[in-house]
């Protein structure tokens, strides 16, 4: 997490970043219309969202008793559990692990999770070398950047930047710019990785509680990869991804691939219930589900909040945001950026630290249009909003009241007071048409973008009265 404080410098910067504005919106048009064409018919759209919001709402209605089944129901099928109430707590989980195999190298598969917890520089600071193995994250490795999407996490990157940059790393390939041929690169530096990995490591897109099933959406094939060939895998995964059943899956599948990336379905869909059993030719011979809180717990207290846990990481909020699409990712400087990244995040490291990111939209709705769970994102900004400046709200969000003001707060006791006096008000309108040529009007930043506003001669009262209204 980057400081709240430089948010704005990040903001400019990306705005006066002309190639990255042309990439994000170039590839944020490619998903809108993919998406849009995998749902033709908005009926059967409403319906399913509405399936998936009912889904999701259910978990969450039931998540104490359904993370209890869960646990029982992985640990007989010979998953072994392991409960983690912050990114710490979590990362020492996986270094033991590591420790315990005598393992030098992790190689990872696609985890929004494993960048919450920062695990990459964790156990590196320890000795252990982090692999990411999905083709856009593996690119950022290289570069030394975190993700700027959750789907597509080097979507602000064009492909002769990529090829630079392989270029750079690896003189004996030789330079192309050819999607494809920077594929193949890719993976016969990474192929050679996966058998020398003592663990592999994955994130979980959904975990049903019935079953003890982990289930893992890809489309590269590297998630795969690293929860079969290593001898030990590792899920990590936020408490708020259990379902309750099996047959709750496919509807959350058809909505996440659909509003992730256009796809009817994508190319690999794991089920991992146990590590290998006797007589089976692949497959780990561990399984280790960590399930970390973080502040999701909290999250889940607020009656209103706990919307924002039905999040199924679909990213069509981020591919709809007006905000988002001029300037991407890195500009929020959080793990989850965007729409719902402006509403998980201040929950989780407090109002204090991220408050800006509520303030850095403009409300229209979109989000909540696309949502496929339907979140009323919205309707969130606004309650953290005003949660922000207000010390006398019984919320459960840390850093409440950390952005009020006492300028602001007095102008606005001010205005609410001179509303409420009819004479009063109507003695400010007339000074202030009366001395209009003298107000300042230089309102900061305001007028930098947007004309000055101009104050009429006459108030609005006196322009009726002119017309033969009468005062009321």
């Amino acid at each position: 997490m980057q400081p709240s404080a430089d948010f704005h410098t990040r903001i400019e910067q990306a705005l006066d970043n002309a190639q990255l504005k042309a990439s994000l919106r170039s590839a944020m048009d490619g998903l809108m219309a993919s998406r849009k064409a995998c749902f033709p018919d908005a009926d059967e759209l409403e319906t399913l969202r509405l399936r998936g919001a009912q889904i999701r709402a259910n978990s969450l209605s039931k998540l104490p008793q359904l993370l209890q089944q869960l646990e029982q129901r992985c640990i007989d099928n010979g998953i072994q559990v392991h409960w983690a109430e912050n990114v710490d707590a979590a990362n020492r989980i996986v270094l033991q692990i590591m420790r315990s195999h005598q393992a030098g190298l992790l190689i990872k598969g696609k985890s929004m999770v494993s960048e919450e917890m920062d695990l990459n520089r964790f156990l590196e600071s320890h000795g252990i070398e982090c692999l990411e193995s999905d083709l856009g994250e593996y690119i950022l490795q290289l570069a030394g950047e975190p993700p700027s999407h959750i789907v597509a996490p080097a979507i602000h990157k064009t492909r002769q930047e990529i090829a630079q940059l392989f270029n750079e790393k690896f003189p004996d390939i030789p330079y192309s710019d050819d999607v494809d041929t920077l594929t193949r690169s890719a993976r016969g530096i990474l192929r050679e990785k996966f058998y020398r990995a003592g663990v592999g490591l994955s994130g979980v897109n959904f975990a049903v509680a019935e079953s003890g099933t982990l289930c893992l959406v890809e489309n590269e094939g590297n998630g795969r990869m690293c929860t079969t060939v290593p001898p030990v895998h590792i899920a990590v995964t936020g408490i708020e991804k259990v379902v309750e059943k099996l047959e709750h899956v496919p509807p959350l599948l058809k909505l996440l691939t659909r509003s992730a990336t256009g796809q009817p379905i994508t190319t690999y869909f794991n089920m991992i219930s146990s590590p290998r059993k006797p007589g089976e030719k692949d497959g780990p011979e561990e399984v280790h589900l960590i399930l970390l809180d973080n502040g999701r717990s909290r999250i889940y207290e607020d009656n209103e909040l706990v919307n924002t846990l039905r999040c199924i990481r679909c990213g069509a909020c981020m591919n709809h945001c007006p905000i988002y699409t001029r300037i991407g990712g890195h500009a929020y400087g959080t793990t989850i950026p965007g729409p719902i990244g402006s509403i998980l995040e201040p929950q989780k490291a407090g109002l204090d630290n991220l408050g800006e990111l509520p303030v850095a939209s403009t409300l229209c709705g979109a989000c909540a249009e696309v949502c496929p769970v339907r979140i009323p994102i919205p309707t969130l900004l606004n309650r953290l909003r005003y949660e922000r400046v207000r010390t006398d709200y019984d919320g459960t969000t840390h850093g409440q009241g950390s952005g009020r003001r006492l300028m602001e707060a007095t102008t606005w006791k001010g205005w609410s007071w001179l509303h409420r006096n009819p004479a009063l008000y109507r003695l400010a309108m007339t000074l202030v048409t009366r001395l209009r040529k003298i107000l300042p009007l230089g309102f900061e930043p305001w007028t930098r973008v947007r004309a000055r506003p101009r104050i009429a001669a006459k108030t609005l009262h006196e322009q009726a009265r002119e017309e033969g209204f009468n005062d009321r």
